[in-house]
């Protein structure tokens, strides 16, 4: 009885999700509203007797929307989308996402809400709604404009602080107010989750599924990925994050394999079906009577995201550099929260520390905003002109000149060559010591877990900490050896950099000898510091630390050529990851209109040093009489070449694009790698 009654339960949300999203479509409305307006249909305080028998394994089924709305977030976000989005997200995203915290805890204590309401409240305002924006730009045929590029570098960047602030949330748990030590500690154990998380994962999943894609089974790979997914979001859900932090990392990582296209596709149907029903949870908890009773906190909150917004974002905006035409556009734009602010408003809900009428209030402000979104792109025109004829003419040459400054001075600037060798230097540093201290965290981890080969060791041999400990300490050599290294280098330079050169030779020689020295000795002590406070949860007793430290020392010792060899090859690894430029493929139509054969593929192949074809000719590869494959485009410094002549002499760094049938597209890669 109890599954046929969910079974009806969930036959009854996604037939009238069905019902009401035709409608709406039809009316040109956001599909997600329809779906909230959906569950209010079917929830229990809008008809006279509710639609559905359980809420309770609805809201089972939302848990899971959650995971697969940001995992596709996680696929559309990328880190070669940071590299191009430059500084404009990062200087608008951190002042528009601080002014509407302050302004939703200035609100909440206006209305004398709790402490931890306003702190919810601020997070709810923070964060644009990806979701919504994007299909009403592609609705209005304005993704290719300007404007849109800005606002979805902003809505990255503005991705990026939601996760943090998820993760901070859920880290705090059922705390009623917020201690800077406690938040400290979580933005230290997050960051070093996230960088370990994506370093480890960009080194192993692409590798994985790039195996898996071979079988050219398309559930094999649906089914690894959603192993993947589930994995990911309950390690992460272990070390007290939240299960939507787990996925969007995993969803990032998988963004970068060559197979994210046909994953995507695979995915859909998931993601449209649990997001559907997340959407519909949010409906079931609106209380139109409450709606009614905070009617004025509602309006007073709507007014403020959509002012506060446009007001933030057109001023980052015109800070970092664009004309206040390409600025206010995009203020305009991103003026609504969605499906972050939902998270938000659900995990108060669910950690027991947010009042009743906080999250009903969220809803229906990011259904006002969401509403006025499409609006408000597209009569921009009007607001412009009506700005440029009430605007000061004092205030409009001032914007002009400045814009057209900062314009000049990116143009101009030059960084000096120290700098440019400095900060990568001080990037993989950073990249080092987190990865350390996420092995140790690891340790720490699953000395907490209970092992009994592990727990049943002899007390004189120090017992699980002792193995622990070694076993972090000797899989962090590599790193420490590589940082050592990037210690010296950077000893180097900045000796090189600071000490004048109007002292004599020999005097300057020695001075940089002394800063150089002095900076590595420093480092190497720092580095040591950093192990000793990383492992002192798992410290072995004081007689053993020093026999087990000199085990280590010898080990980096001997193995140092082979350690050096495993970091190189796992940094060449994660740049060619990061530096490759994807090429999108074509939907199915597409096939069809070439008059390709159904099964027709294309396959990315980036060639390197080892490759048998490099420095041969396409004709001299006999690639086509061989394997049934064509080269269609080669891509070499930047430039494409579509149908490339069979006199082109392939090189190593080459990205092909290869069309054929499965097999063909799989021999030929063989024969070319």
């Amino acid at each position: 009885m109890h599954s046929a009654a969910f079974l009806q339960d969930l036959a009854v949300v996604m037939l009238v999700a069905g019902c009401v999203t035709i409608l709406f479509r039809w009316l040109r409305q956001p599909v997600v509203l329809g779906y909230i307006f959906a569950g209010l249909i079917i929830g229990p305080h809008l008809m006279p007797r509710p639609l559905i028998s359980s809420e309770e394994s609805i809201q089972t089924l939302a848990e899971l929307g959650i995971v697969f709305l940001l995992f596709a977030l996680g696929l559309e976000f990328n880190f070669r989308k940071i590299r191009r989005i430059g500084i404009t997200a990062f200087v608008v995203a951190p002042l528009e996402t601080a002014l509407m915290f302050f302004l939703g805890y200035q609100i909440g204590q206006w209305f004398g809400w709790t402490a931890m309401d306003r702190v919810y409240l601020g997070g709810i305002m923070m964060i644009s709604s990806t979701t919504i924006i994007a299909k009403t730009l592609a609705e209005l045929k304005k993704t290719g404009e300007e404007f849109a590029g800005v606002i979805f570098g902003i809505l990255i960047a503005e991705d990026i602080i939601a996760i943090l602030l998820i993760a901070s949330l859920s880290g705090i748990g059922l705390g009623e107010s917020f201690r800077l030590g406690s938040v400290i500690e979580i933005i230290l154990r997050l960051t070093i989750f996230l960088v370990a998380s994506v370093v480890v994962g960009i080194l192993t999943v692409p590798r994985l599924l790039r195996f898996v894609a071979r079988f050219r089974n398309d559930e094999t790979l649906l089914v690894t990925t959603l192993g993947l997914l589930f994995a990911m979001a309950l390690l992460a859900l272990e070390l007290k994050f939240s299960v939507a932090l787990g996925a969007f990392i995993i969803g990032a990582v998988i963004a970068e394999s060559d197979e994210i296209h046909k994953i995507e596709r695979l995915m859909a149907p998931l993601r449209d079906m649990f997001s559907a029903v997340f959407f519909v949870a949010i409906g079931l908890l609106i209380e139109p009577k409450l709606l009614r009773e905070y009617l004025l906190p509602i309006v007073v909150i709507t007014l403020a995201v959509i002012v506060g917004k446009i007001v933030a974002c057109s001023f980052g905006c015109f800070v970092a550099g664009y004309d206040r035409r390409v600025a206010l556009r995009a203020g305009l734009g991103l003026s609504q929260i969605g499906e972050f602010s939902f998270i938000i408003a659900a995990l108060g809900v669910s950690l027991g520390v947010t009042s009743h009428f906080l999250y009903p209030i969220a809803v229906a402000v990011s259904a006002l905003t969401s509403m006025l979104t499409p609006y408000l792109i597209r009569h921009a025109g009007p607001v412009l002109q009506w700005y440029e004829r009430l605007a000061p003419a004092s205030l409009r040459s001032y914007q002009d000149d400045y814009t057209t400054w900062l314009q000049q001075s990116r143009q101009n600037r030059k960084r000096s060559l120290p700098v440019q060798l400095l900060r990568p230097m001080v990037l993989q540093m950073a990249i080092n010591l987190a990865l350390m201290a996420g092995m140790f965290l690891v340790a720490v981890f699953v000395e907490r877990q209970s092992i009994p080969w592990l727990d049943s060791l002899p007390v004189w041999s120090g017992g699980k900490r002792t193995v622990l400990w070694m076993a972090a300490m000797v899989c962090s050599l590599p790193v420490s050896i590589a940082s050592l290294r990037k210690l010296q280098a950077m000893s180097m330079v900045i000796s090189e950099w600071t000490v004048k050169s109007s002292l004599a030779p020999k005097q300057k020689a020695a001075v940089r000898a002394v800063v150089a020295n002095t900076i590595l000795f420093t480092g190497v002590v720092g580095l040591g510091l950093l192990i000793l406070l990383l492992s002192s949860a798992l410290l072995p007793p004081v007689e053993l630390l020093a026999v087990l430290a000199l085990i280590a020392l010898v080990i980096g010792l001997l193995l140092k050529t082979f350690f050096i060899r495993i970091y190189a090859r796992a940094q060449v690894t994660i740049r060619e990851t990061l530096t490759r430029e994807m090429v999108e493929q074509p939907a199915e139509p597409a096939k069809k209109r070439l008059n390709l054969p159904d099964d027709a593929e294309l396959l990315t192949l980036l060639l390197n040093e080892r490759a048998p074809c490099v420095g041969k000719t396409i004709q001299e590869t006999g690639l086509r009489s061989k394997t049934g494959a064509s080269i269609v485009a080669l891509k070499r410094d930047g430039n494409s070449l579509v149908n490339p002549l069979p006199n082109i002499e392939l090189k190593a760094g080459d990205e092909l694009l290869l069309l054929g049938g499965p097999a063909q597209v799989e021999d030929a890669r063989r024969m070319l790698e």
